[in-house]
């Protein structure tokens, strides 16, 4: 271990493994260590064994759910968009060889007690019974906007310069409903909060576009895409990447210690009594938990079923997007479903995930309007989780922390948390003009 690195990885979760993967292809000497015995970190992968061993202590899983290894339960689910900074990030590195992405089946949004196909089209603008027939009318127009919209042609932006007038402003011109506007903000342009309306408009509206021409890619039912297998074949990949640059990966490695100069500046890290030495080092929270603030919670439940999430068009992978407010909360709330359509679950299994930002101490009570939607489960565990992020200055000590996952069931902000991380790490930006056709194992086999 007594070499020197440019840069030691801490921990192999989603965002730790990707950045791994940049900065190897980018020609730097990557150590990546973990303190488990397994890929993922907080991100992991569980078998049937190993979710009942966290959630459940001694118990034994019931026989009747089938053979623990052909569950792939990932800690973290989260579907990545077809066209996404996610994608264009794993064909930049090249990983997508070691990956096999199939389409998702469907994307929803609930609204006034039901659950809808997102419309995300002029066409299915048209046939959505989310509106009346006046509304469809202004949608359509404003779907035709979008995707017509090309920021280098002024000819489409029909006089108005998206950089200086706000999101409100552009969407007031289409005379666009509340409820409109809250799933097209919420469950296609994927904002979590409000606040964009206050922004400039460009953001929102390659955004909705964005989600449009994903979903035009497979053609599938929606713009998602997820690994056969589930997420945890992305760390396992991103480990085999690095191997190709000549990175070294080591798990299992316990008690890994940060070490300081008397400035303040990272010089490496032990384990086990030895010392690798480095530039700068790369970790998720739990291994600088002195450079770290709370900033909220995570609840959610993990359910196993028998069926799809009803009125999904028996979707066997699906999102559907609560907006905040249609339940009265401050935050969304997002259900995942996948299924051995994507071979996480034997035949006739689903696992559906509830997950929202806690505004309450008692997760049960705050996710019940998600896992109603569910119906019948077979199992469901609740948990909590603090999310965290740095609070510390990465110039000042050479250390890049990762902030918690947060309760989104899609990469967006979890891929610019990782892009924002290389940008300070390199001081250059990822470049993410790739040839989009490069992922077409993604398509349905």
């Amino acid at each position: 271990m007594d070499e020197e690195y440019d840069v030691i990885v801490l921990g192999t979760g989603l965002k730790e493994c990707i950045l791994s993967g940049l900065l190897s292809v980018d020609g730097l000497k990557v150590l990546h260590m973990d303190k488990n015995d397994y890929y993922g970190g907080e991100s992991s992968s569980l078998n049937l064994i190993q979710l009942w061993k966290r959630f459940r202590g001694n118990d034994k899983p019931p026989e009747e759910l089938g053979t623990s290894k052909e569950y792939n339960v990932d800690m973290i689910p989260k579907f990545a968009m077809a066209n996404g900074t996610l994608v264009r990030v794993l064909i930049h590195t090249d990983v997508t060889k070691y990956l096999n992405f199939k389409a998702v089946d469907g994307s929803f949004v609930y609204n006034k007690g039901k659950i809808y196909k997102v419309p995300a089209t002029d066409v299915e603008a048209l046939k959505s019974p989310l509106m009346g027939l006046f509304e469809k009318r202004r949608a359509r127009k404003f779907f035709l906007y979008v995707q017509d919209f090309e920021e280098t042609d002024p000819k489409t932006h029909e006089g108005m310069d998206l950089n200086k007038i706000t999101a409100k402003e552009f969407i007031a011109k289409y005379e666009l409903e509340a409820d409109t506007i809250d799933f097209i903000g919420h469950a296609l342009a994927l904002y979590t909060d409000d606040n964009y309306l206050d922004q400039p408009a460009m953001d929102f509206v390659k955004r909705v576009k964005l989600y449009a021409e994903s979903l035009a890619r497979f053609q599938a039912g929606s713009p998602y895409i997820y690994p056969m297998y589930g997420l945890g074949e992305l760390p396992q990949a991103f480990a085999r990447l690095s191997a190709v640059y000549g990175g070294t990966y080591m798990l299992n490695k316990p008690q890994c210690k940060v070490e300081f100069d008397e400035n303040g500046k990272v010089v490496g890290v032990t384990s086990e009594g030895e010392t690798a030495k480095c530039k700068k080092v790369v970790c998720d929270p739990s291994y600088l938990p002195d450079k770290v603030q709370k900033v909220g919670k995570v609840a959610r439940a993990i359910c196993i079923m028998s069926h799809p999430i009803p009125d999904t068009n028996d979707s066997h992978s699906a999102q559907v997007i609560l907006p905040q407010k249609q339940l009265g909360r401050k935050s969304d709330m997002y259900l995942f479903c996948c299924s051995y359509s994507h071979n996480v679950a034997p035949k006739g299994k689903y696992i559906a995930f509830v997950s929202t930002e806690a505004e309450t101490d008692d997760p049960e009570t705050e996710l019940k309007p998600g896992v109603d939607i569910l119906g019948p489960v077979d199992e469901i565990f609740y948990e909590t989780y603090d999310r965290f992020v740095p609070s510390h200055d990465s110039a000042a000590d050479n250390c890049f922390i990762s902030k918690s996952y947060d309760s989104t069931t899609h990469f967006e902000s979890t891929v610019m948390d990782v892009l924002d991380m290389y940008s300070k790490i390199t001081g250059k930006v990822v470049d993410l003009s790739v040839d989009l056709s490069a992922a077409s194992a993604t398509a349905e086999e």
